[in-house]
């Protein structure tokens, strides 16, 4: 089974509620009491005491048994401590186990402190030009659960396209939710992290000086990332959902400054490895990059372009043509690769845009990622959503559960830039992906961590065989682990 990125990976994602609710260190953990440290009932040939020693200890108890009902009662709704529980007069009556059953009842139920056991807590922070994304997980054996999630449109490129700089509002909103994602960070224990900053920062004048600022006011060390790793983080995020059917696939990111386009080849021919048994399938192959190119228009650089709040056909159309022509040499310089697989691929979108459509295709009376990430749908079914939303106005499409105030202003600019891309790159469906940049980082550092690992134990097995060989005074070069 492939460990890498690229593998197919299967997230699976609790509820994100308030620190205590679920999630580590919430109901899904047991509490931890000292008293679950003490052995069940003991009997006299356990101990080793002396007979005479346990009738007065029975006296004692009669005597004291004779005070009973002379104590006010406790309030009904004043709760024991778990220490009275486990000390109350009377409480050898009761079993052993059902005294620690009521003193674990009534710990307090706070955040215990990450489990070394339960392996590091990575973390994944995606601040983009719209967005500010977070993602803690821990590693499962199926991909990675997630334990905590933040997101929050804080548009850190508004006007940017116009003076060439992040604004002082803009700066702000986007450090009043990092410190969110540092407490955060902080509380889950993550230990292994890697925190991104897109495209905003690229193109602002000011981004290196943002991401100072960042690090001294909420100590987050952002890093700006090229193009061609966004691009590889995006396809890392999504490759699970990749139909290995087809032969290769177009990932497209639509991000709120930059579009990235992926294209991909997926090398499964079906056969069977030598020496696997009948019945085995083949592990999926990483998939292929093959070409990309990444657009320097957005939702957000469109959106402000054009207008977004009062967009009619013609405006709507406007957008898809600048977009496509951005596209054109893309589309060019593979036009050989398409020829040659005729239909043999379909498209796989990740971004907010997509999602929103899926929802509202779907008729979904709230945004529901389970019923989104991995759906199929077809590029008529995007173009009729598109026409419904050109059909109304800004409070409206605010007005809609999967579209909402926040991105009213900018659903549309998205669907015209799907729209270029469909476009171009006819195809019967489209698979989208409610995941992305995040998941592909969780995934790289997770493998990251696991091939040290391989390596570590690969050099204590070739350490131990060269010490055994040594000893019988045979060579080592040809023992198990140390060739593989």
């Amino acid at each position: 089974m492939k460990t890498g990125p690229f593998a197919a990976s299967r997230v699976l994602v609790e509820d994100v509620r308030p620190e205590g609710d679920k999630g580590a260190g919430g109901l899904s953990e047991p509490p931890v009491s000292d008293a679950g440290k003490e052995s069940s009932g003991t009997s006299a040939a356990d101990t080793g005491t002396p007979a005479p020693m346990l009738k007065k200890g029975r006296r004692r108890r009669r005597m004291r048994g004779k005070g009973k009902g002379k104590h006010p009662k406790p309030q009904a709704n004043a709760p024991e401590s778990a220490a009275e529980q486990v000390s109350a007069n009377g409480a050898d009556e009761k079993s052993h186990a059902e005294t620690l059953r009521l003193a674990r009842r009534n710990v307090p139920r706070t955040a215990p402190p990450t489990s070394s056991q339960e392996g590091p807590v990575y973390g994944a922070l995606d601040l983009g030009t719209n967005n500010c994304r977070l993602l803690i997980a821990r590693r499962s054996r199926e991909g990675f659960r997630v334990v905590d999630a933040f997101s929050r449109i804080v548009r850190l490129g508004e006007g940017l396209s116009a003076r060439g700089a992040l604004s002082e509002e803009a700066m702000d909103r986007s450090i009043e939710a990092l410190r969110i994602c540092a407490d955060k960070m902080n509380r889950r224990g993550v230990s292994r992290s890697r925190l991104i900053a897109t495209e905003a920062c690229r193109a602002a004048a000011n981004g290196a000086e943002f991401i100072e600022r960042v690090r001294s006011e909420t100590g987050l060390a952002l890093e700006i990332v090229s193009n061609e790793d966004e691009a590889r983080l995006a396809v890392a995020g999504c490759a699970p959902l990749l139909d290995r059917e087809c032969r290769s696939a177009l990932v497209f990111d639509i991000g709120g400054g930059s579009t990235e386009l992926i294209w991909v080849s997926m090398n499964d021919d079906g056969a069977m490895p030598t020496g696997a048994g009948e019945g085995r399938a083949k592990p999926p192959s990483k998939p292929k990059i093959e070409d990309w190119i990444s657009l320097p228009c957005g939702v957000v650089t469109l959106a402000e372009g054009h207008g977004g709040v009062d967009v009619s056909h013609d405006v709507y159309e406007r957008m898809v043509a600048e977009v496509a022509e951005r596209v054109t040499p893309f589309v060019t310089r593979l036009h050989g690769a398409r020829a040659d697989l005729g239909g043999a691929f379909h498209l796989l979108g990740t971004s907010g845009t997509v999602t929103t459509i899926a929802g509202v295709h779907l008729g979904l009376r709230r945004y529901d990622r389970t019923r989104v990430d991995g759906t199929w749908i077809t590029p008529d079914d995007v173009q009729s959503v598109t026409r419904g939303l050109l059909a109304m106005n800004y409070d409206d499409r605010a007005a809609h559960p999967c579209v909402g105030r926040e991105r009213a202003d900018l659903v549309l600019a998205g669907c015209a830039i799907f729209e270029a891309i469909a476009r171009a790159w006819p195809a019967e469906r489209l698979r989208v992906a409610d995941r992305g940049l995040r998941e592909g980082i969780l995934l790289s550092l997770m493998e990251s961590d696991a091939g040290r690992t391989r390596r570590r134990r690969r050099r204590r097995r070739g350490g131990s065989a060269g010490k055994q060989g040594n000893v019988a005074g045979d060579s080592t070069s040809g023992m198990p682990g140390m060739n593989d």
